[in-house]
């Protein structure tokens, strides 16, 4: 029986929808329990804030004291009972006439207090912090400033229950494409066989470039895209967009410049708006008039003249050729056209007969495989079972790799015919291509078009990745064209080789294991089995065959173009640039079936498939020959420099995870102010863990001495006030560390000298990182240093550290919607982060802060009452409160205002809280809710409960007043004093604050007035009837209300005035501001900066320790470099191949003319095995 293997590559989704198909055999795999959803259900992910925790452990507390008071309840009852040699009138005996003795009373009496004292545990501020959660979130969904008018989004608020902790950040962990840049992906220079094309005019067209808003954008590209390719663009819209393009275009340069107009750039693309990476940013590519100059020269002569002869301009003609064949091919995009009616595919017998055997079910797969749904009106490749070279070949059809036998020269090759549903059995598609094969010594397998395409047809590119789309329009700029792509084969139209159709035979995709990606195709000219594969440098360079076994007689042409191309390669890093290495691989027949022998026993195992496959495609990928590199531009958002300098201010350490290499890693860093030009760059490259481990040693030892150096330098200076946005000492140092190193540094042994490491440093980047290596990076910093931390990203790779982190901040970006599903709460550009943690987190944290200690304070005030009344009762738990009144104090007069307190409360203004960061640290660091906070709340608590307790007590001692009397006025003065305390603590009293408080003051008297009127009628046995209104017309109710709410608030008014005028903190002077006029604000908001600023450059003082210091105590394997990463002019090269200096990263290069001599440092340390 024929093993047929399935891979990912034949699994249709749920929600899928399956185009030019009348029929499909299928089986049904991972559903029920075995979905991945299920599977990845490990039940409720539940994050709880660093807030909750601690009031759990405050209520903890609260539950001592309450088990305490009872303690002393049930014992001061015992002792009261036992005063009486007789039985008292009061105490009721038993039925059996006995009475409890004391110690059985005291007993009863402590569940009897917990009852009575039960309202200790505040069990109503749970509900309120619910209510208090849901208004910030609230306010902070409709906040304008996080509009994003491109992307017509907001922010998204995904968990209600941690709202708080964005005022306690202290790590963020940021991905970088996508989060920190726009992910739109811009060619900007290549290089082929070791020639660099630096793209000038494309890079000018660049920086001129302003996209307008996506509604003129949008109908632009739609004029553009249904007008006819020669006709000029109709409207103010579509001139707005194709004049700046047709400035810049190539009509103004030499050569051969008319088969590039705009008319293929503009109106080739229908509906681009609508479209993924498809921004005319990224589409409009300007071709270099060099490389464009030797294209134009590409004939298909030549083409096969540069196969069979050695000579350089032979061998440069393949390189290009092959260089843009490899953009165009190798990749994953798909081709569409506007306008394209569905099509029928027309079927044999066998849809049309049920299925009688396994073979005609493996017969079906091989037809109906669905390995790539494309939408080309173009007719895929059909062989015969007559041109199959064996039986082999045809088992792995579903896979589409098909193998053409070389000795079939002159065999027509069939194409396969598919009509349309208006004529499914006569009608052609317009546009179908004839493959003809000639015999030896002709020209071999040349695809010529057998309807004269005229005018060039639509097409629209949806690509998987922006890296894709723009190397594919970056080869349409050049005229190599992508057109079709169906299952079985690629057609690109190539100008001077004309169409070409190239059988694809496989495609092994990206992984982050093998770091590139192969396409296996058979060439159409020289009919040969090719390999073009792209990947990063670090692992391409590697894979590359020696240049004997290459080209025996071009063994220094190729070294030269390997050394060469290195070279580009790191300019491009340096430039911020993300690379690409481009390489081919010719194979002969017997070579490549013998891998497709392997392929398919790997393909077609069950055990250790994975690795089987992973080992084939190694196999595939050797001997590879370097055609050329490519260098994209991924454009920082807007605001990330401003966003990520406000946060360290902040006293927030930014870590960047990314998987791009380090060259390309630092220098955005650099470019979004991640690193400062006077920063001291310790780069930690090992490839042992005893080595990882020497080295940070050394990094520690020589961060130590600079910082004590530093420490005696300042001191020197004078006793300046530490900045706010000081950090740990050596905060000027930057660490940067790849992805192999990291294997050693998570490792058990290496965890804690790592983070001290971290500690020392104010930035740390992580470049070739990995998804797991991100996660498992968040969990160490937050399980180890007990910080709060947030993680960032945009795409399915970030998940997994946005799950782990205390915060998770999601980007809806070009990546797809997975890290938005995981987050916390979701924003369309990273400046966001700004405003959400500066203002809405500390804010929100600073709120819920001060209402839980008003909530504590309040209870434990309130039950006080009650406790004090037990030692003037013989602790019997009586309530000198009617029940009624007991009840609802807490649960309607006083429940309101801290609500609003919570919600609307602000003792800063955004405008002020964007300006200073600073004050962020006074909700990062609790200040308001620190252990000391509460207990002297409660000990704030204590004293105004004495007050309110014993200032009536005295003024009604010696009455005849009954015990409703009494406790009516101590009622009364409880609530002014709660209410009053909360107007001191209030930060900005609104007219809601008003509204709320007298309303809560009014419906007390309104229902103790309607109560005591009504009362005797509800419950006889009480003794409640007119006492409010008694008190109404007695003045001494008044006046012990009055001095009662004085005394008790006294002290704490008086602290709070001291305090803001003698030892005023950051908040409170930042209060202040709002008071003065605009000009006066912005001036003492410039003096502040200032101050901040002086203190900052007083820890940043150079001296006079040597950089090299924790490298001469290294070994001599190890070597330490000084470069200035970001400050050194790039080269370029110009149009005669010169080499010339010009600046780049303006920002970065404004800051340096500025400064003199070396103020960065960058020492690597390396180990070697």
């Amino acid at each position: 029986m024929d093993r047929v293997g399935l891979s990912k590559e034949n699994l249709l989704l749920r929600g899928c929808t399956v185009r030019n198909t009348e029929a499909v055999v299928g089986i049904v795999v991972y559903a029920g329990h075995e979905t991945k959803a299920m599977l990845n259900n490990s039940g409720p992910h539940y994050k709880r804030s660093k807030l909750e925790r601690k009031v759990n452990t405050d209520i903890l507390w609260c539950v001592l004291l309450l088990l305490l008071m009872c303690l002393t309840g049930a014992i001061g009852h015992g002792l009261w009972l036992s005063r009486y040699s007789e039985i008292p009138f009061f105490n009721i005996p038993r039925p059996d006439g006995k009475s409890n003795p004391p110690a059985l009373a005291g007993f009863y009496m402590f569940w009897t207090m917990i009852i009575l004292l039960q309202v200790l545990i505040p069990v109503s501020l749970y509900v309120s912090i619910e209510i208090v959660k849901l208004g910030q979130i609230y306010l902070i969904q409709n906040d304008i400033d996080f509009y994003h008018e491109k992307t017509d989004s907001s922010i998204q608020c995904r968990a209600l229950n941690i709202a708080e902790d964005l005022g306690q950040i202290q790590y963020i962990f940021s991905d970088k494409t996508g989060t920190l840049t726009e992910n739109k992906m811009v060619f900007r220079r290549c290089s082929i066989a070791g020639q660099e094309y630096c793209h000038e005019e494309n890079a000018k067209r660049l920086e001129s470039y302003q996209e307008i808003d996506s509604e003129d954008e949008d109908s632009a590209c739609c004029q553009c895209g249904s007008s006819a390719p020669t006709s000029q663009c109709q409207g103010h819209n579509c001139r707005a967009v194709c004049e700046p393009l047709k400035r810049k275009s190539l009509n103004q340069l030499s050569g051969s410049n008319s088969a590039f107009k705009r008319q293929d750039e503009a109106g080739d693309i229908p509906n681009s708006g609508h479209m993924a990476f498809s921004s005319p940013i990224e589409t409009d590519v300007v071709p270099d008039t060099q490389l464009l100059e030797k294209f134009s020269q590409i004939s298909f002569h030549s083409y096969q003249q540069s196969e069979e002869a050695s000579s350089e301009f032979s061998l440069e003609t393949m390189y290009i050729t092959d260089f843009f064949l490899a953009l165009a091919i190798c990749n994953t995009v798909v081709v569409s056209g506007p306008n394209q009616t569905r099509q029928k595919m027309r079927l044999s017998s066998l849809s049309r007969m049920p299925i009688k055997s396994l073979e005609e079910i493996r017969q079906m797969f091989q037809r109906f495989s669905v390995w790539r749904l494309s939408s080309s009106p173009l007719p895929s490749v059909k062989e015969s079972s007559s041109e199959s070279p064996n039986t082999f070949v045809r088992k792995l059809s579903i896979f589409r790799m098909k193998l053409a036998s070389p000795t079939l020269d002159g065999d027509a090759q069939r194409i396969s015919e598919p009509h349309t549903i208006d004529s499914p059995e006569n009608s052609q598609v317009p546009g179908e291509l004839h493959v003809e094969n000639v015999a030896a010594g002709g020209e071999p397998n040349r695809a010529v078009s057998s309807i004269e395409l005229s005018p060039t047809p639509k097409l629209c590119y949806e690509a998987e990745s922006p890296d894709e789309a723009a190397l594919v329009h970056a080869a349409r700029a050049y005229k190599c064209v992508l057109q079709a792509r169906t299952p079985d084969q690629v057609t690109v139209d190539f100008a001077g080789l004309g169409p070409l159709t190239f059988q694809l035979l496989h495609i092994l995709p990206f992984d982050s294991l093998r770091k590139r990606m192969s396409v296996v195709v058979r060439h159409p000219v020289s009919n040969q089995v090719v390999v073009y594969t792209k990947g990063a440098d670090s692992v391409m360079m590697d894979l590359l065959g020696s240049a004997s076994e290459v080209h025996s007689n071009n063994s220094e042409i190729e070294e030269k173009i390997k050394e060469r191309t290195q070279q580009h390669l790191d300019e491009y890093a340096r430039r911020g640039l993300r690379t690409l290495c481009i390489a081919k691989k010719v194979m002969s027949d017997a070579e490549y079936a013998e891998w497709l022998n392997h392929r398919f026993l790997a393909e077609t195992s069950i055990d250790n498939r994975e690795d089987l496959l992973l080992q084939s495609a190694m196999r595939l990928e050797t001997k590879l020959t370097l055609l050329g590199a490519t260098g994209i531009e991924d454009r920082l958002q807007e605001g990330v420099p401003d966003t990520i300098q406000a946060l360290r201010k902040a006293g927030i350490k930014i870590w960047m995870l990314t998987g791009d290499k380090r060259e390309t890693a630092v220098n955005i860093a650099y470019a979004c102010k991640l690193l400062e030009p006077e920063d001291r760059i310790f780069t930690l490259k090992s490839q042992t863990r005893d080595a990882c481990a020497l080295v940070m040693s050394k990094i520690l030892e020589d961060i130590q001495k600079n910082a004590s150096v530093k420490k005696t330098h300042s001191e020197k200076l004078g006793n300046v006030s530490a900045s706010p946005s000081t950090q740990a000492q050596g905060f000027n140092s930057g660490l940067v560390i790849d992805g192999r190193t990291l294997e050693h540094v998570l490792h058990d042994s290496l965890q804690n000298i790592f983070l001290e490491l971290t500690e020392k440093c104010r930035a740390v980047v992580c470049c070739q990182a990995t998804p797991l290596q991100k996660s498992v990076l968040v969990q160490l910093v937050r399980n180890k240093l007990k910080a709060m931390t947030l993680a960032v990203g945009d795409g399915a790779n970030d998940v997994s550290m946005i799950q782990v982190a205390d915060t998770g901040v999601g980007i809806s970006g070009q990546e797809g919607m997975q890290a938005v599903m995981a987050s916390d709460f979701a924003i369309s550009q990273f400046r966001h982060l700004r405003k959400l943690l500066l203002v809405h987190g500390h804010w929100c944290c600073t709120r819920l802060t001060n209402m839980v200690l008003y909530f504590f304070y309040k209870n434990v005030t309130y039950v006080n009452l009650l406790f004090w009344y037990q030692f003037f009762c013989g602790f019997s738990g009586t309530s000198m409160t009617d029940y009624w009144i007991l009840i609802l104090f807490n649960l309607l007069f006083t429940s309101v205002p801290p609500i609003i307190y919570g919600v609307l409360d602000k003792d800063v203004s955004a405008e002020i809280l964007m300006e200073l960061p600073q004050l962020y640290t006074m909700s990062q660091k609790s200040v308001a809710y620190l252990p000391s906070a509460f207990w002297i709340t409660l000990l704030d608590a204590f004293y105004q409960s004495l007050v309110c307790f014993f200032v009536p007590y005295f003024t009604y001692c010696g009455s005849d007043i009954d015990i409703f009397s009494f406790g009516n006025p101590i009622n009364t003065a409880a609530l002014f004093i709660m209410l009053f305390h909360l107007l001191i603590e209030c930060k900005s009293v609104t007219w809601i604050h008003a509204v709320v408080i007298v309303g809560s003051i009014l419906f007390y008297f309104v229902f103790t007035l309607a109560v005591g009127a009504t009362y005797k009628t509800h419950n006889p046995q009480s003794d409640f009837y007119w006492i409010m209104e008694k008190h109404m017309t007695d003045p001494v109710f008044y006046l012990v209300c009055l001095l009662t709410t004085c005394i008790a608030l006294l002290p704490r008014y008086l602290i709070r005035v001291l305090q803001g005028t003698l030892f005023p903190s950051p908040v409170l002077r930042a209060k202040c501001l709002v008071r003065l006029s605009p000009r006066e604000q912005r001036k003492e908001i410039k003096r502040w900066k200032d101050e901040c600023n002086v203190n900052y450059r007083v820890e940043l003082q150079p001296t006079s320790v040597a950089s090299s210091s924790a490298a001469g105590a290294v070994s001599e394997e190890e070597r330490t470099d000084s470069v200035l990463p970001s400050k050194t002019p790039f080269q370029t090269c110009s149009r005669d191949g010169l080499l010339k200096n010009t600046s780049f990263l303006p920002d970065i290069q404004d800051e340096s003319e500025s400064t003199s001599g070396l103020n960065s440092e960058e020492t690597e340390f390396t180990k070697g095995n």
